[in-house]
């Protein structure tokens, strides 16, 4: 069954009109998914310091925000959080409530990127902006009151993506201080999308197989859909990464590569927790004015925050 009020948020956006993001030019879906956080996100939470930064990149300086929330002392654990949208929209303002809660129930700053996206900037674009910011944040820890053996990197959707795709190539660039966790928020993470919830879920649940495929022709060619820094789960070696927390939606188109994720870390030997909403449709962690499993979900985030980055 679907969470009733995941089914009337459904039906309002039919009864309003809502467009499908498939049909809309990327600016236009840009536009509505930033209008969009009025109605379902929850008012943000105080926060003691808000400031925005830019780390230098390969393709330009990187925007950067970070939260730190009231009686944290310095040098704080850090959760490095990339957001949603499909590589396509998203910024530092649609996730801004997200990251404040992120904070204040983590304990923990949080350091969001606005990382590039397509089609303006292809694969892997985004993928060298967050590993640019990443190691960026750690070099200036110290600076910006940041503790650098206590960094954590998390996203939901394609953000979710991004942080599986940093904790692979922080591994195997062999960093020094390695990643304390990794917040998989239903994290796409196979661009072939072959797994069975694809066929399943693809229809009538918010993000749809249309909608699926507007956002990676976007971002990715079909020759790199097998590239692991776009499919993480295609990685041949997902061993000595940091424990990773995997929350997917039973209503998700990609619920079930999230889940393969989570259980081939597993049997790789990397640490790693899944949960499943399984009433729940995609994109839900950041609609808690109208879904309280949002806020749920929120509180268990905090938990593995609390205790990864303790």
């Amino acid at each position: 069954m679907l969470d009733p009020q995941a089914q009337a948020l459904l039906n309002l956006m039919i009864e309003r009109g809502v467009p499908p993001t498939h049909t809309l030019s990327p600016q236009e879906a840009r536009r509505f998914y930033l209008e969009r956080r009025s109605v379902t996100q929850p008012p943000p939470r105080d926060v003691a310091e808000m400031r925005d930064l830019s780390a230098p990149g390969a393709h330009g300086p990187i925007p950067l925000r970070l939260y730190r929330p009231a009686g944290l002392a310095s040098p704080a654990p850090t959760l490095i959080y990339y957001h949603g949208g499909g590589w396509t929209m998203g910024d530092l303002d649609t996730h801004d409530s997200l990251c404040r809660d992120l904070a204040d129930e983590g304990r923990c700053a949080v350091v969001a990127v606005d990382y590039r996206m397509g089609p303006e900037h292809r694969f892997p674009a985004a993928v060298d902006d967050v590993l640019a910011a990443t190691r960026w944040l750690q070099a200036q820890a110290e600076s910006l009151g940041l503790d650098a053996q206590r960094f954590a990197v998390g996203g939901d959707s394609a953000g979710g993506n991004l942080a599986a795709v940093v904790a692979l190539a922080w591994r195997d660039a062999g960093e020094p201080i390695p990643l304390k966790l990794q917040l998989l928020i239903y994290p796409a993470t196979d661009m072939r999308a072959v797994a069975p919830s694809h066929s399943h879920n693809g229809q009538g649940y918010l993000l749809t197989a249309e909608t699926i495929a507007y956002f990676r022709s976007h971002y990715v060619d079909p020759a790199d859909y097998s590239d692991w820094r776009a499919s993480p789960l295609l990685h041949g070696d997902l061993s000595r990464l940091p424990p990773a927390l995997v929350i997917t939606a039973g209503f998700d188109p990609l619920r079930d590569e999230g889940r393969q994720y989570a259980d081939a870390l597993s049997a790789a030997g990397s640490p790693a927790q899944y949960v499943c909403f399984e009433r729940q449709i995609h994109g839900f962690i950041t609609m808690g004015r109208v879904l309280a499993e949002a806020n749920t979900a929120v509180g268990l985030c905090g938990v593995a925050l609390r205790r990864a980055l303790a």
